[in-house]
């Protein structure tokens, strides 16, 4: 099997991906645009060969590097990236080299699409906030007397959580309007929730081999924006009606052979036309792994290999891993630099040193979203999980 994964070296823990590809015996060719000398040794050791480009953003370089290992090694059975950023890329290449594993470019555009997933939400019984696509002031102030202030904007097709604002007034949706993107952009309804996340490798019958839940705080978008501390929890188990709307989710979204990370609302209040006070609510669906260091934690909570699983997916359309070990908490907690926080360093090892799996510094590039540095650690359950983010997050006043 040749399997073509784009950019295997960033997020950096890719290269677990093609290490548990190589052991299952696949010939793994990886594409990006780091200088050769510069991967990481499990990575080189775990391709077969690497192609570097000047600018990934360049069609025609991608497009001559997949036509190079084509010739050279025969059809590519798959090619991925599992990156949001380059999902509209990676369908465009099976597209044009006919590979016919992962998403084409239409089921893509399906869920890249903010607006777009409503249908798809709709179809899987899923509710969802009442969504406008911003195109005039008049509109925008018509689905605000229809909804309420306040509003959530963001563009149509973006990454996480970047560009989302929320909008209390008509002064603020003045002020967006006088600085309005050059990209499309929706307006929704606010939900007043936490944020909780559906993970699951499928496969291509659509169906789990590894599901997992993570918990994460209200508002992504006000971390980025207002330069907070992130924190968020793996948890144990995964609730049962969360379970059976990320099911329904993923075959309304025929997400079959991925790794699929859908984030729904959990309500804090009663919502008119959406539910009562601990219901979930579809949020976005993100064809890919979540991010940062979350695979891993998703380990340490199920005492598993979802890499592995992952894998096994791509080879053999099924799970080879029995069940983990016992299933515990993972908790990611980061600060931000320049900030100053009541407990040093020295303090979070000594307390939590035994139970802390992961400590260090954050690239620059992920940064904005997950901290500079972060501590992750394994607890008991979701009291525990909280009591440590307060002690590393809590800064002085």
């Amino acid at each position: 099997m040749n399997f073509i994964f784009i950019s295997p070296h960033f997020p950096r823990t890719c290269w677990n991906f093609c290490d548990r590809l190589r052991r299952n015996g696949v010939n793994v060719l990886g594409v990006g645009d780091a200088p050769c000398d510069e991967l990481e040794e499990p990575l080189k050791r775990a391709l077969t060969e690497y192609y570097r480009v000047d600018n990934m953003e360049d069609y025609g370089q991608m497009f001559r590097a997949v036509a190079f290992f084509s010739f050279k090694y025969g059809k590519i059975d798959w090619l991925e990236s599992n990156n949001e950023y380059w999902l509209e890329q990676d369908a465009r290449l099976r597209t044009d080299f006919h590979i016919t594993t992962g998403a084409d470019e239409k089921a893509v555009a399906a869920f890249r699409s903010k607006s777009g997933m409503k249908a798809c939400y709709a179809r899987a019984g899923v509710p969802t906030a009442r969504c406008h696509k911003i195109r005039t002031r008049k509109a925008a102030e018509k689905f605000i007397g229809e909804v309420g202030y306040p509003v959530i904007v963001k563009p149509d097709v973006g990454v996480g959580a970047s560009d989302t604002r929320r909008l209390d007034n008509g002064a603020q949706l003045d002020d967006f309007f006088s600085h309005l993107p050059d990209v499309p952009c929706v307006m929704e309804e606010f939900v007043t929730g936490d944020i909780v996340s559906y993970d699951a490798i499928t496969d291509s019958h659509m169906e789990p081999l590894f599901e997992s839940a993570a918990f994460f705080p209200p508002s992504i978008a006000d971390i980025v924006n207002e330069n907070r501390e992130l924190s968020y929890f793996v948890a144990a188990a995964v609730p049962e009606k969360l379970a059976e709307l990320g099911r329904a989710t993923v075959k309304a979204f025929r997400a079959g052979s991925r790794f699929v990370h859908l984030e729904f609302f959990r309500l804090t209040r009663d919502k008119k036309g959406l539910g009562r006070k601990g219901d979930f609510v579809g949020l976005e669906v993100n064809m890919r792994p979540a991010g940062g260091y979350t695979p891993d934690m998703m380990n340490i909570a199920h005492g598993t290999d979802v890499y592995q699983i992952w894998a096994d997916m791509v080879t053999c359309d099924s799970r080879q891993l029995p069940p983990g070990g016992d299933s515990r908490f993972c908790v990611y907690a980061s600060r931000r630099d320049g900030m100053r926080y009541v407990h040093s360093h020295q303090e979070i090892m000594e307390r939590y040193g035994g139970q802390i799996v992961m400590c260090e510094r954050m690239p620059e590039v992920i940064a904005p979203a997950m901290g500079n540095q972060m501590y992750t650690a394994q607890v008991p359950g979701g009291e525990e999980a909280e009591e440590f983010s307060r002690f590393v997050t809590r800064r002085e006043e």
